[in-house]
């Protein structure tokens, strides 16, 4: 089983769930949604920061999203969402976290006319930040959700073209979404690829079911992703811990390594 495995849990969660990713080995992506943000007590995240370091367990993050969106047209949303993204970062001094998971916000159906203001909205936002990601030795990567084909996320990534900022690949949201094969995401995108999202569904809702319970092609998957991004993160996007331990299993029947 790879050991880079990591599994989704809101900041909320993290302490109660704590004692079991320790003893299970499996590496915590702490979610922090926008209310988390505002009542953070930062003396219990760097309690729990160095639990989880004294074990030797890795650590992601994934940004709050909702209502927020880095290339909007709208500059007090782009100031919330920097806002936002601020205060990530600093939680990400104490977490040290391998890549901090971050959502573009586009989608066609909003930004169709607007997509080069989008995107030249996007690459000021995240140029803003690159720096700090370096400093903090993390990695922001830009998740995939309404695309329907990669050409957003790519020219967002060739113009910044920076290390510190790459992709995560959510190959749910690419099952409910895309109209591209997955041979085509990763060839466009495959090198840019430091973490994945991993769950299932059956191409109609986000449903976050174990691998191999849903319509993806996980053999498909899996072969990808070991060719064009043997480095990257996995975590296993379940909404309970009973989702968990079935993906977990069902991963083995892949025979990753």
């Amino acid at each position: 089983m790879k050991n880079n495995i990591h599994a989704h849990v809101p900041y909320g969660r993290l302490a109660e769930h704590l004692e079991y990713a320790i003893t299970n080995g499996i590496n915590p992506e702490v979610f922090f949604p926008a209310e988390a943000l505002d009542h953070l007590v930062w003396e219990e995240l760097a309690t729990l920061a160095g639990e989880l370091h004294a074990t030797g367990l890795k650590t992601t993050i994934h940004a709050p999203f909702i209502d927020l969106n880095p290339g909007a047209v709208d500059p007090s949303i782009r100031a919330a969402s920097r806002h936002r993204i601020r205060q990530v970062l600093k939680a990400a001094e104490l977490l040290r976290p391998q890549v901090v998971v971050v959502h573009p916000g586009y989608d066609d159906l909003h930004y169709g006319e607007n997509r080069l203001t989008w995107l030249k909205n996007s690459i000021d936002f995240w140029q803003e930040f690159v720096p700090q990601a370096r400093e903090l030795g993390t990695i922001l990567a830009v998740e995939n959700i309404y695309e329907k084909e990669p050409s957003t996320i790519k020219a967002l990534l060739d113009a910044i073209d920076d290390p510190c900022f790459r992709h995560c690949f959510d190959v749910g949201h690419w099952n409910m979404f895309t109209s591209v094969t997955l041979e085509e995401w990763f060839r466009e995108l495959g090198s840019y690829i430091v973490e994945s999202h991993i769950h299932d569904n059956h191409g109609r809702r986000d449903e976050h079911l174990p691998v191999g319970e849903g319509t993806i092609n996980f053999e498909q998957f899996f072969s990808l992703l070991r060719r064009y991004a043997p480095a990257a993160v996995w975590t296993i996007e379940a909404h309970n811990t009973e989702h968990l331990q079935r993906a977990l299993k069902n991963i083995q029947n892949h025979r990753i390594s």
